[in-house]
């Protein structure tokens, strides 16, 4: 029979792995002493070249890194099975080897740490080398290579660090003729770090997100960046050429996230771009703006249950937070379920261009990107964004057209006059009141509207974030802060029921993203 020593040194030379002498058991200790130190002299030595090899790749050309890191996990791999097959045969003369097989721990340590990074092919270690891995652990911690070399690889596709790309999402499932090929935007930074995805225009009417992907992704330099951008500018860009909210088939995409491969082809299109391009976030930012002729000032929307969005929330400086959890269809809420810590930003009207709020939400991004360390200098920020924990959305009681006595962004009264909703055929006036003290953070445009009709979203702060508000008010604002992101916050009402035309009137963790 072949012993298990016999049987590793012909595997370890199948495939050009370095040979060792192995002693016998008829030679004298003196004999295996020498033996063995001239194995150990040679195993030492090839490890230390592959800890060599690992030391210069960081300063290599990112092709260059690869061919080397595969040399050296090569090196390593077989220094491992030659360092087990010596300690296999040590352990079969009666222990006289084991204080010549001991020298090889220290430069096998120091190697396992200078390659640190190298996976071997499977990933693990092998069974047979499991002694040896639980005496040098460094072995069993190997990390992925790609964080090593800043690589990343989306839509089956390998960026290199420092570089730009736009690749092209295509669903991955039969939908005929409503698929269209969907641009995404990388932006690869010289340093690895985590991934941030701005996501676009899910609804196909809501143009300032677009703007503001663009602007962010298009000033970043990779050079200086820290991580990685995926910017998704047009996701629903069947319902973008079509000028709709919509996916053709009229249904609103963002309440069938995360999606399914059997379902409608709403379902099928949320899973594929959920699977493809979302599951690459480590954090998410999906922009909307208010729906069906309503307006919202800058705002995040975000659980803040959750501590890892409440802390992604903090991150945007100045502009206002409104607490929610939002549709649980809603790509938002589909994100944070998966472990991806995720805000919407509401930001302005649908089919229209408005230049102030994408200034505001750029600011954002950018207040977010520097904060997290990822590129830009952060700067000090003397004002604390208001939070809303609830909100209230005011409804005309009478058909007419509405004429609104508010602005966004105003502070009202318990019973302050709002707006009037006038009949132009009877003449006939009704007035629209304030029922809490709040602020005004959405709204609708003055149009024709129904009863019912989701007229002015009131957010309602708890006492101390108002007095925390107040006290800022107070005081001149910091010179580099934008004074019209201080306070804004806007929110959408919710499409419940099949009555996306007037909302509903629910607890405020019910309301739907924008």
């Amino acid at each position: 029979m072949v012993s298990a020593a016999e049987s590793s040194v012909n595997a370890s030379a199948a495939v050009d792995e370095p040979s060792l002498s192995i002693p016998s058991v008829n030679q004298t200790p003196e004999a295996v002493a020498v033996t063995t130190e001239t194995a150990v002299a040679s195993d030492s030595k090839e490890l230390l070249q592959a800890s060599s090899v690992a030391t210069q790749v960081i300063a290599q050309e990112p092709q260059q890194k690869l061919e080397m890191l595969t040399l050296a996990a090569a090196g390593t791999t077989a220094s491992v099975h030659a360092s087990s097959s010596l300690a296999n045969a040590s352990s079969s003369v009666d222990g006289y080897a084991s204080s010549a097989v001991s020298p090889v721990e220290n430069p096998l340590a120091q190697a396992a740490s200078s390659v640190s990074s190298v996976s071997s092919v499977d990933g693990s270690v092998n069974s047979s080398d499991a002694g040896l891995a639980a005496e040098v652990p460094e072995v069993n911690k190997l990390v992925d290579m790609e964080t090593l070399l800043g690589t990343k690889t989306i839509l089956d596709t390998q960026i290199n660090p420092n570089s730009y790309v736009r690749l092209t999402w295509n669903s991955d499932v039969a939908v005929g003729g409503f698929s269209e090929a969907t641009p995404v935007l990388v932006v690869n930074g010289a340093s690895p770090g985590k991934t941030l995805c701005l996501v676009g225009a899910i609804h196909g009417d809501e143009l300032n997100g677009i703007e503001m992907i663009r602007q962010v992704v298009f000033s970043i330099e990779p050079s200086k960046l820290t991580g990685t951008i995926i910017g998704v500018p047009v996701a629903n860009i069947m319902g973008f050429r079509r000028n709709s909210r919509y996916l053709p088939d009229r249904r609103d995409w963002n309440r069938y996230f995360p999606g399914n491969t059997y379902g409608s082809s709403a379902s099928r299109l949320a899973h594929s771009f959920f699977t493809r391009v979302i599951t690459h976030c480590d954090a998410l930012v999906d922009l909307h703006t208010g729906s069906f002729h309503r307006t919202n000032l800058p705002q995040l929307r975000a659980d803040l249950a959750d501590e890892n969005v409440a802390r992604l929330a903090q991150s945007f400086g100045d502009i206002a937070v409104l607490n929610s959890r939002g549709n649980p269809n809603s790509l938002r809420a589909a994100a944070v379920r998966a472990g991806i810590p995720s805000v919407t930003l509401e930001a302005g009207e649908p089919m229209a261009m408005q230049s102030d709020v994408v200034v505001a939400g750029v600011a954002a991004i950018n207040t977010l990107l520097a904060k997290t360390g990822m590129y830009g200098k952060q700067r000090r920020w003397n004002r604390i964004a208001p939070v809303y924990y609830r909100s209230v959305w005011v409804r005309a009681n009478q058909s007419g057209i509405l004429f609104s006595k508010v602005t966004l962004g105003k502070r009202v009264k318990e019973g302050e006059l709002l707006g009037t909703v006038t009949d132009p055929i009877t003449n006939a006036r009704t007035s629209i009141y304030s029922p809490y003290d709040g602020r005004v953070l959405g709204m609708a445009l003055d149009q024709v509207v129904l009863p019912g009709f989701a007229a002015y979203h009131i957010g309602i702060q708890t006492p101390e974030s108002i007095l925390i508000e107040e006290s800022q008010l107070n005081e001149p604002p910091a010179p580099e802060v934008d004074e019209e992101d201080g306070d804004d916050a806007g929110v959408d009402p919710t499409d419940d029921m099949q009555e996306p035309e007037t909302g509903v009137s629910k607890a405020q963790d019910r309301m739907a993203d924008g």
